[in-house]
Order: C-alpha cells, then sequence, then structure tokens
C-alpha cells in the first residue's frame, strides 16, 4: 500500500516556474513519497508529451519512484464530438500506458451546457456517459489500464451518480477514483458517501478542507463555493473538517488494498502542507490498516 504524491499538489510552484513535472519527481522522493500521480503531461522543453511522458516514466525509473496513476480530464457531454472526445481520452490510455501507469482517471462530465439542460437530469445523460466510458476502458483493458472516474466536477459528483455510472458501465476494468474531501462540493457527507461507494474503490485521494456555513458571511479569499452554496478552503491533511480516518476505515472494510494519494491545494506553503499532511496520513494508515 503505496503513498502517492499529486503532482497537482505542486501546481503553485509549476506555475511560477520553479519546479517542472521531471523535478515533481525528485522532490517526491525527497519528501518521502513512494509513488507519484501525474495530472497531464506537461512539456517544460517543447518536447511531444509522448516524449515527455517517455523522458518522466525513464527519470521515474531512475530514482525508483514508481507511478501510481495518471489523471487527466474529459467531457462526454459537452464536447463538439462524442466519437472524437472518446478518441482522444483512448489516445491519453497510451499516455497512461507510456508513463507505465497501471491506472487513470478521467472525468465523464461537467454537465450539461448552459440553458440547454430543461427537464434533463443525470439519469438522462447516464447512458451516453456509460457507453462513453465503457468504450475507453476496453480500449484500456488491451493496454493493462484500468480506468477510472473521480466524485469531481459538481454534476458528476454525488456518490449516488458515480456508482450509477459505474454499475451502468458494468466492466471489471472500470471503478472509481474516491476522493474524501470532494463530496464536500456536492454538500455530501463524506463517510456517508464513502460507505456507499468504497466497494468501487481502484484508487483514492487523500484531502481535506476547511468548512464555512453558507449561512454566515462569506469568509474571504481562498475559499469556493459549494454547489449549495457553502464555502471550502482546501487544508492540511487532519486540520480539517473531513473524517480522514473515517473514510479510511470505511475502505478497510470494503477490503480496499490499492494506493493513496495526497492531492494538497492549500494556502499554506506547498512544502510545507504536503510534509504535514503525510505525516498524519501515514499515521492515519498505520493506525487503520495495520491495527
Amino acid at each position: 500500500m503505496k503513498i502517492a504524491l499529486s503532482t497537482y499538489s505542486l501546481s503553485r510552484r509549476m506555475q511560477e516556474g520553479t519546479l517542472t513535472q521531471l523535478g515533481c519527481i525528485q522532490k517526491a522522493k525527497e519528501m518521502g513519497f513512494d509513488a507519484i500521480e501525474f495530472v497531464g503531461i506537461l512539456p517544460h522543453d517543447g518536447s511531444s508529451v509522448e516524449e515527455y511522458a517517455a523522458r518522466l516514466r525513464e527519470e521515474c525509473e531512475r530514482v525508483g519512484m514508481p507511478v501510481s496513476n495518471y489523471t487527466t480530464g474529459a467531457d462526454f457531454l459537452r464536447c463538439e464530438s462524442l466519437e472524437k472526445e472518446i478518441e482522444r481520452v483512448k489516445h491519453e490510455v497510451d499516455i497512461a500506458a507510456l508513463l507505465g501507469a497501471v491506472s487513470m482517471r478521467h472525468d465523464a462530465t461537467v454537465g450539461y451546457p448552459e440553458g440547454t439542460r430543461g427537464f434533463r437530469g443525470f439519469s438522462d445523460c447516464l447512458p451516453v456517459l456509460s457507453d462513453a466510458c465503457r468504450q475507453v476502458t476496453q480500449y484500456a483493458k488491451q493496454k493493462n489500464v484500468r480506468t477510472m472516474v473521480e466524485n469531481h466536477g459538481f454534476f458528476c459528483q454525488d456518490s449516488e451518480r458515480v456508482e450509477a455510472l459505474v454499475n451502468a458501465v458494468h466492466d471489471d476494468n472500470f471503478g472509481l477514483l474516491c476522493d474524501m474531501g470532494n463530496f464536500l462540493c456536492a454538500d455530501e457527507d463524506p463517510a456517508a458517501a464513502f460507505s456507499r461507494v468504497a466497494p468501487y474503490a481502484f484508487y483514492a485521494h487523500a484531502k481535506d478542507f476547511h468548512i464555512k456555513s453558507a449561512m454566515g458571511p462569506n469568509p474571504g479569499s481562498g475559499f469556493f463555493r459549494t454547489r449549495g452554496g457553502n464555502y471550502l478552503r482546501g487544508a492540511v491533511i487532519g486540520h480539517g473538517e473531513v473524517p480522514v480516518l473515517q473514510c479510511l476505515q470505511i475502505l478497510k472494510n470494503a477490503g480496499y488494498s490499492g494506493n493513496f494519494a495526497i492531492e494538497f491545494e492549500g494556502i499554506e506553503e506547498p512544502e510545507c502542507g504536503i510534509s504535514i499532511g503525510l505525516e498524519n496520513l501515514r499515521r492515519f494508515v498505520s493506525e487503520v490498516f495495520e491495527e
């Protein structure tokens, strides 16, 4: 059971230009992580995505840092051409294979385009989403890559919706990336949500949030609004209100034996927030899985 660093956690440093994805590998090693998760491929040197993915894999192998997962975006509802979007996501599977990743997370959709939803809810688009995800995962199976969707993007975020999607796809190569914090974006209790979706988990994100009620004043910079209008701000794992320890216990009870990745998005300096979060998460994992 490995704990990985999601490169998303170091987005601030990459945006500043002080770190590249290639540099994230050594950084993760120095910080004490067991593996690394890449979020997209971001060549810093003008090389192609394919060339850079191959270089990332070589560097990971050199420093002994396995690639635990590859994360990419997708939208099978708002795309101009569903067929082209499916083919594009299949190519992302090729990138995952180049990286040496055994799993890939892609989105399903962020919802109907503005002004077009009408009387159409999630159940209306489920056949489209499930067919697209099924085509991708059947292709990925040939590459020995398992595919997942995450509770992410507001519209396809609730536990009932992602559970319905996995069951509609109905393929043993397709499951869920369960993010401990993201259910709060849809105003859903993380522990209750995990108790529903844990049996479908292929991979898990450890994340924490500070929460402020919409009944109170706007807490200002650093917070964003949930679907129901509450306020969330990224937190160091163990410092916020997400029941991380309980979510781990629920995963254990469901027979989970996969890996975890830290996805830090707090306002603290990334190195500090990530390091404290890793220390806390290791302790939590030890308490739950090694008891």
